[in-house]
C-alpha cells in the first residue's frame, strides 16, 4: 500500500479516533489518505490551533493528541502548540509534511527544517528517510509519547516518500533498547520516605501535574488520607486532590493561598510528587522553604534535585509509587497526634486569610464572582479550559476541582490563545462532558479563528469571556512595579463579540448583571451549539493574593 495509507493504518492500530490538522501541498498524500481512511479529521482554521486542539484533546482523555501540518508555515505554526506540550507534558504526536527529498536543502518552495526548529523542545523527533520506516516510526511516536514522562514527538515525512508503495505489514511491538524509563520506584527509597513522614512534625504533600498524568489522583488522596498530611497542588496538578476536603490547602504558587504558601514555607518535609519546583512555586528559590528536607518523586529523573535539592529523590511512576508508599507508612503506625499543632497553625492561616475580594455596590461583576457563579451555574463538573492571565488563575482559585482532567490550562509555556482550540479539543475526546472555556479578551481573539470550526464541524463548546478591556495581567504588574504606566494594554472597543461570534455561525451573548448571573450562564450552557458569552468585569480588578516575582512565599502582598 501507500507509506500514506500505512500511517492511517499504524493511528487506527493506536487508537486513534480523531485528527485536528490543516492540508497543504506536502501532506496533501497524507489528507488523500484520510478521504475514506476511517479516521475523523477536524479541520481547524490555523495549525497553532490544530496543535492546542490536540493538547485539550490528549489532557481531558489521557490518550495521545494527533496533529498534522504541511511544510513550511504549517510546520512553524505548530512550534508553540509543540513547546507548549513540552513543557506541561502532554502525550502528542506532530505529523508534518516536508518537501521532496530531491528539494531539502535547495530552500525550495515551502521547505523549512522543523526538525532542526523543534529539537529543542520535543521529546523525541523523526524525520523519515526511507518510507519503509514510516510504520515503526508512526507506532514509535506514540510509545515515546504515552510513557515516562509524556511529551510531544514530532515525525517529519517528505512528500515523495509518503507517496511510496511499501509492503506494510502491522508492528506487534515498539524495542526502543535506549529508553526504557524507571516506572516502579526504590524499595528502599520508598521506605525512606514513609519513615520521614512519620517522623515529620510540619509535613507538606506538594503535587503537580505529574499525578494526573499518571492517573495517579486515587492514590494521592489515599497517601493524604494515611494521616491528616495537609495537601496543596501546582495550577497544573489541580483535580488531583479533591478541593472540597479537609486536607486541601487550596493551590500554592505565585497566585496561591496563603494557607498553602504559608505551609510551604514554614514546613519540615515536603514530599513532592509529580512536580517541578517552577519559579512560579519556588519564589527567590533561596529563600524557598527553608526549614524543609525534601522529597521528590518523579518519572523523570531529570527533575530530580534540578532546582532544590532532594535528600530522598524516588524516580518511577506515581501510581505504582504511591499505593507503596502509602502501605510502608500505615504499617510505621505513627502518632497522629504529633500534627495537632500544625493543622492548629494551618487553620489560623485559613481564617486569617481567606480568599477574598471586596464584591461591588451595585450590578457590576466582579471577575471573581464570575467564576463562583460559573461553578454554580455548571454544578461544579464541567471540564473547563483557560487561556493564560488574570482569568486563568481567578478560575484556579475559584473554581473546586474535585476529580482529575477537569482543569485544562497551559501552565509552563502560558501560551496565549490556548483556551478555545483546548476546549475544542477536550469536547472532541469528551463529547458527553460540558466543556467551557474560560477566555480573556486579549487571550480568545488570538485564536478566534477556530470558532468557525466549532460552528461546521459542530462542536459545542461554550466560551466565557473575562472581558475588563485591557491585557489584565500585564496592567496589574505596570500598576504594581510600574507606577501605573500603562503601555499597550488597553484592548479598546473592537470587537464587538456578540456580532463576530453571530458572524462565525455561534450565538452570542453579552452579559453586565450580577444578580442574574448564574441564570444566564445557565441558559448559555444550556445551548444546543456553540456560544460566546461576553461578561463585562471590573476593568482594573487585581489578582490576589500575589507573591512578587523573585520573592519569597512569605512576602505574599494583597
Amino acid at each position: 500500500m501507500r507509506a500514506v495509507d500505512a500511517i492511517i493504518e499504524c493511528l487506527k492500530a493506536e487508537g486513534v479516533e480523531h485528527v485536528f490538522g490543516i492540508p497543504g501541498g506536502a501532506n496533501l498524500p497524507t489528507y488523500d489518505a484520510l478521504y475514506d481512511g476511517g479516521v475523523r479529521h477536524i479541520q481547524c482554521r490555523h495549525e497553532q490551533g490544530a496543535g492546542h486542539a490536540a493538547e485539550g484533546y490528549a489532557k481531558a482523555s489521557g490518550r495521545v493528541g494527533v496533529a498534522l501540518a504541511t511544510s513550511g508555515p504549517g510546520a512553524t505554526n505548530l512550534v508553540t502548540p509543540i513547546a507548549d506540550a513540552m513543557m506541561d507534558s502532554v502525550p502528542t504526536v506532530f505529523i508534518t509534511g516536508q518537501v521532496r527529498t530531491d528539494l531539502i536543502g535547495t530552500d525550495g518552495f515551502q521547505e523549512a527544517d522543523v526538525s532542526g526548529i523543534t529539537l529543542p523542545i520535543v521529546k523525541h523527533s523523526m524525520m523519515i528517510q526511507d518510507p519503509r520506516e514510516i510504520p515503526e516510526a508512526i507506532h514509535t511516536a506514540f510509545h515515546i509519547a504515552s510513557t515516562g514522562r509524556p511529551g510531544p514527538v514530532l515525525v517529519d515525512v517528505p512528500q515523495d516518500l509518503s507517496r511510496a508503495d511499501i509492503d506494510y505489514e502491522p508492528v506487534d511491538r515498539v524495542n526502543l533498547p535506549g529508553y526504557q524509563p524507571t516506572t516502579e520506584g526504590n524499595a528502599k527509597q520508598i521506605r525512606l520516605a514513609a519513615k520521614a513522614l512519620a517522623n515529620a512534625r510540619r509535613p507538606v504533600i506538594y503535587a503537580g501535574g505529574g499525578v494526573i498524568s499518571a492517573e495517579a489522583a486515587k492514590e494521592l488522596t489515599e497517601l493524604g488520607e494515611s494521616d491528616r498530611f495537609p495537601v496543596t497542588c501546582t495550577v497544573m496538578g489541580l483535580g488531583a486532590f479533591p478541593a472540597p476536603h479537609d486536607h486541601w490547602l487550596g493551590m500554592l504558587g505565585m497566585h496561591g493561598t496563603r494557607a498553602a504558601n504559608y505551609a510551604m514555607d514554614e514546613a519540615d518535609l515536603i514530599c513532592c510528587i509529580g512536580a517541578r519546583f517552577d519559579d512560579r512555586i519556588t519564589g527567590k528559590l533561596s529563600e524557598f522553604a527553608p526549614r524543609a528536607k525534601f522529597i521528590h518523586i518523579d518519572v523523570d529523573p531529570a527533575e530530580i534535585s534540578k532546582n532544590v535539592p532532594a535528600h530522598i529523590p524516588i524516580v518511577g511512576d506515581a501510581k505504582k509509587i504511591l499505593p507503596k508508599l502509602t502501605r510502608e507508612y500505615r504499617a510505621l503506625e505513627s502518632d497522629s497526634a504529633r500534627l495537632d499543632g500544625w493543622w492548629e497553625r494551618i487553620r489560623n492561616w485559613r481564617d486569617k486569610h481567606p480568599l477574598r475580594y471586596e464584591d461591588s455596590v451595585d450590578s457590576e461583576i466582579k471577575p471573581q464572582w464570575m467564576i463562583q457563579a460559573l461553578y454554580q451555574a455548571t454544578g461544579g463538573d464541567a471540564i473547563v479550559t483557560s487561556d493564560v492571565g488574570q482569568h486563568q488563575m481567578w478560575t484556579a482559585q475559584h473554581y473546586d476541582f474535585a476529580k482529575p482532567r477537569r482543569w485544562i490550562n497551559s501552565g509552563g509555556l502560558g501560551t496565549m490563545g490556548f483556551g478555545l482550540p483546548s476546549a475544542m479539543g477536550a469536547k472532541v475526546a469528551m463529547p458527553d462532558e460540558q466543556v467551557v472555556c474560560v477566555a480573556g479578551d486579549g487571550s480568545l481573539i488570538m485564536n478566534v479563528q477556530e470558532l468557525a470550526t466549532c460552528v461546521t464541524e459542530e462542536i459545542p463548546v461554550k466560551v466565557m469571556i473575562m472581558n475588563n478591556g485591557y491585557l489584565g495581567m500585564v496592567r496589574q504588574w505596570q500598576e504594581l512595579f510600574w507606577d501605573r504606566r500603562y503601555s499597550s494594554v488597553d484592548m479598546g472597543s473592537s470587537p464587538d463579540w456578540v456580532k463576530l461570534a453571530e458572524a462565525f455561525g455561534a450565538k452570542g451573548v453579552q452579559l453586565t448583571q450580577k444578580e442574574s448571573l448564574v441564570d444566564d450562564m445557565k441558559e448559555a450552557l444550556a445551548e444546543d451549539g456553540p456560544v460566546v458569552v461576553d461578561v463585562r468585569v471590573t476593568p482594573e480588578e487585581n489578582c490576589y493574593p500575589m507573591i512578587p516575582a523573585g520573592q519569597a512565599a512569605r512576602d505574599m502582598v494583597g
